[in-house]
């Protein structure tokens, strides 16, 4: 059995892996902590879920105990303001270090580490995807690489680089870590409101196939330490590099946004 712990684990991302991971793998056991009145965002009772209630920024050795003999770990809570959250991250990491430190790391990162690069679909030519006028460009833009550096806009965009700070140092002292720069991740793309989201939707299916591909990729001893990956759906509009992804890990999104958003 691979043990697997997922910090916040009953979020949108959480329930994603959750519901997705045991029918990739059934050797996957997945264990979720979180909050206690947390509301659980899986859409059904899972087959064998198995919970622990706990605060992990502020209950050290409840989170140093519930590390113990993990395989995978996916740090995936967030709190707000960034202060406390860079506080939980450093927790978080500083206790994996110590109780676990051979355990493969997947810390949640976002498109938003980056957003500096395109956000918010002001530049040229993002402004004209986002506006879904395809006819208008001449060239569709290289991809941005999975090696563009952390260019954060707002505290949301900062916490995620300051995850991706600690898989880097992790990845620098030998150890397996690696940051999921997150699209939007959800099981279907009905955010027609948001114009862009076609670009940056990821299938929650897609998102544990990432999570699957690093583990098998860490297994065979191949997995770059302190790398950064984008994790988007096979959409058909998209501007960020899932290329390297697939070469590096095997990584084999199923989903394209333009079958749920629909053609125009």
């Amino acid at each position: 059995m691979i043990d697997v712990l997922l910090i916040g684990g009953k979020g949108t991302i959480g329930s994603g892996l959750r519901t997705y991971l045991p029918k990739i793998n059934n050797n996957y056991k997945l264990t979720s902590v979180d909050l206690p009145n947390v509301m659980d965002k899986a859409k059904s009772a899972l087959k064998d879920d198995f919970f622990i209630d706990l605060d992990v920024s502020s209950d050290e050795s409840g989170l140093k105990k519930s590390l113990k003999g993990r395989d995978l770990i996916v740090y995936l809570a967030r709190t707000d303001p960034l202060r406390e959250m860079n506080q939980m991250t450093d927790l978080v990491f500083n206790s994996i270090l110590a109780q676990c430190p051979e355990a493969l790391v997947i810390g949640s990162s976002s498109v938003h580490a980056t957003g500096g690069a395109y956000f918010p679909f002001t530049k040229e030519p993002y402004s004209t995807i986002a506006q879904r006028k395809f006819k208008n460009l001449k060239e569709w833009p290289k991809p941005l690489s999975v090696l563009t550096e952390p260019c954060p806009i707002g505290d949301y965009g900062l916490e995620k680089a300051y995850v991706e700070s600690w898989c880097s140092r992790l990845g620098a002292n030998g150890k397996n870590a690696v940051a999921a720069r997150w699209g939007g991740i959800n099981e279907n793309n009905e955010k027609k409101e948001e114009v862009a989201y076609f670009t940056v939707w990821c299938h929650q299916e897609d998102s544990a196939r990432f999570v699957d591909a690093c583990y098998k990729t860490f297994v065979k001893g191949k997995l770059r330490p302190g790398a950064h990956y984008y994790v988007i759906s096979n959409n058909k509009y998209n501007i960020f590099d899932i290329e390297t992804t697939r070469k590096e890990i095997g990584y084999k999104p199923q989903h394209d946004a333009e079958s749920l958003y629909g053609n125009d």
